[in-house]
């Protein structure tokens, strides 16, 4: 198997170095900066991909894509981070009879929708903290946030790493915390739902 590594730096040595001793080929993919990186030598062989640019580089599928064809790579692995989580990505590269070492699509982006996610654990049983997904409405959200009882974290539905979240401790600071979160949610995802949940603040 020659495995493409969709990623850089220490994330895809790892990769690099597992595959290797499992015995498979590895093609790393590296931006302009990245060209002398300890990853693109220890990998099989290395692909350019593009300029510094993340979003011409390592969130390029179509590149990544190209790159794996050009390599005649047979499988993608993502790593963490960039297009781990990008179902459009994953199903793309099974489209192109690439091996997707992740998980399936479907599940990738149910998942990476706090919303989706909250629903699917809640039907399958699971226990959630006392929240409230049901809608998008202002007035429906502050009512929900009451009933759940303070403080509250308002979530972004998309996304992660922190962003688009947002503590109330009370129903004062309740709107601005959620007129927040759902604009840095656009601004970082494309998407301003938000969930608002129970804050813990001991387990």
């Amino acid at each position: 198997m020659r495995i493409l590594i969709a990623n850089r730096g220490e994330i895809a040595r790892r990769i690099i170095r597992t595959a290797h001793r499992l015995g498979h080929e590895t093609v790393a993919v590296y931006a302009e900066p990245d060209v002398d990186a300890p990853f693109v030598g220890e990998a099989t062989m290395a692909v350019a991909i593009g300029p510094a640019s993340l979003a011409d580089s390592y969130l390029s599928g179509e590149r990544i894509l190209a790159a794996a064809a050009a390599s005649g790579a047979t499988a993608v692995h993502p790593g963490y981070g960039f297009l781990a989580e990008n179902a459009t990505f994953a199903q793309s590269c099974i489209d192109q009879d690439l091996i997707w070492i992740g998980p399936h699509p479907q599940a990738i982006a149910s998942m990476g929708s706090k919303i989706e996610a909250r629903a699917i654990a809640e039907r399958a049983g699971v226990p959630t903290i006392p929240g409230w997904s049901e809608s998008q409405d202002s007035g429906e959200l502050a009512q929900a946030a009451t009933q759940i009882g303070f403080p509250v974290l308002v979530k972004a539905s998309a996304g992660g790493g922190g962003k688009g979240i947002r503590i109330a401790h009370d129903s004062t600071e309740f709107a601005n915390a959620l007129s927040e979160a759902s604009a840095e949610a656009q601004h970082a995802f494309g998407d301003g739902s938000v969930i608002v949940e129970r804050y813990v603040q001991r387990p």
